[in-house]
């Protein structure tokens, strides 16, 4: 190991990556809240096919914030040895696909069967990242547009129709996810070697992403790959941001930070919230929920999240 990677190693945890994760973390909440009501206008709700909305940025976002610190992590594990640390990793994202198998199999009990979910599609790709996270930078780039370059032929050729029928695309869609991964991970190599560079990439981000969305439309149901192109280029925009505002005004952690550092335990909490919620079978409660109640009730269920965020956050890090 050279000494720019022990030094990156011996780096304290980087809060914006947190706020970050939290501010996502949150608007995946409220977004989850919201599209179950019938009044909440379109561009609040995830589009049905074509097109991109707000809610369309969140999950891909998220995925760029768990690529920013993967090598890092792995690194870490590879003091212990390097079967030690593959096992570390393969026992993390099995468990995200077992978790959320019991999760969509509950969903299923109340709602549309769908049997596929977030965390599933995350599994995947953290397994399939796993695979080349020892790549160097360019191979990993390499890698990741070869997969959805693949992906996207499979899915216009014979594919269209079952990822269609899927939510989050599906196992066949977890490869255009593991892809924005494997990106991720090499945008944050990037990111670490300097502002200028990072600037540099993002520009080519976006060029890439404004060009394949000529010819490629632009699907989260799809995982299509414009889709990932442009939300793994707004991500590290928004990133960029977010560290700028951290450099610019250094502050303790706070209610980002929070949410950012306990974002599993937030997920799941929502979860059985939401469900509380929306059981029961009156519709003026929830799905035709007048705007003055649904506030309430998101205010309710955003506030107490934060509590309970506040309440077990890493003591070191208040």
């Amino acid at each position: 190991m050279n000494t720019t990677e022990t030094a990156e190693l011996n780096q304290p945890r980087d809060l914006a990556i947190d706020r970050l994760r939290g501010a996502l973390v949150i608007l995946m909440v409220a977004g989850d809240f919201l599209s179950g009501i019938n009044w909440v206008p379109a561009f609040l709700k995830h589009a049905p096919d074509i097109g991109i909305t707000i809610a369309d940025l969140v999950a891909p976002a998220f995925v760029f914030v768990i690529g920013l610190n993967f090598k890092a992590s792995f690194r870490r594990h590879l003091r212990d040895g390097r079967m030690a640390a593959y096992r570390h990793f393969m026992m993390r994202y099995l468990s995200l696909l077992g978790i959320g198998a019991v999760i969509s199999a509950g969903a299923s009990l109340v709602a549309r069967p769908t049997g596929w979910g977030v965390l599933e599609a995350l599994g995947i790709a953290g397994l399939i990242t796993l695979l080349a996270i020892r790549l160097p930078t360019w191979a990993r780039f390499l890698v990741g547009l070869l997969m959805l370059a693949g992906y996207q032929y499979a899915l216009d050729t014979s594919m269209l129709d079952k990822v269609l029928s899927s939510v989050h695309g599906g196992l066949f869609g977890a490869i255009s996810w593991g892809a924005l991964l494997i990106l991720s991970t090499a945008v944050a190599d990037v990111w670490r070697s300097g502002t200028v560079r990072y600037l540099v990439c993002l520009g080519a981000l976006f060029a890439a992403a404004g060009f394949s969305a000529l010819v490629i439309p632009i699907s989260k149901n799809r995982v299509s790959l414009s889709y990932i192109l442009l939300t793994l280029a707004i991500s590290a925009l928004a990133f960029l941001i977010v560290k700028a505002f951290s450099n610019f005004r250094v502050l303790k952690a706070g209610i980002f930070c929070w949410w950012g550092q306990n974002s599993l335990a937030m997920y799941f909490l929502h979860l059985l919230l939401l469900g509380l919620v929306g059981l029961p079978p009156i519709a003026w409660w929830y799905a035709d929920a007048p705007a003055w109640l649904a506030t309430l009730q998101l205010v309710a269920i955003l506030g107490l999240l934060s509590v309970v965020a506040w309440r077990i956050k890493p003591k070191s890090r208040a």
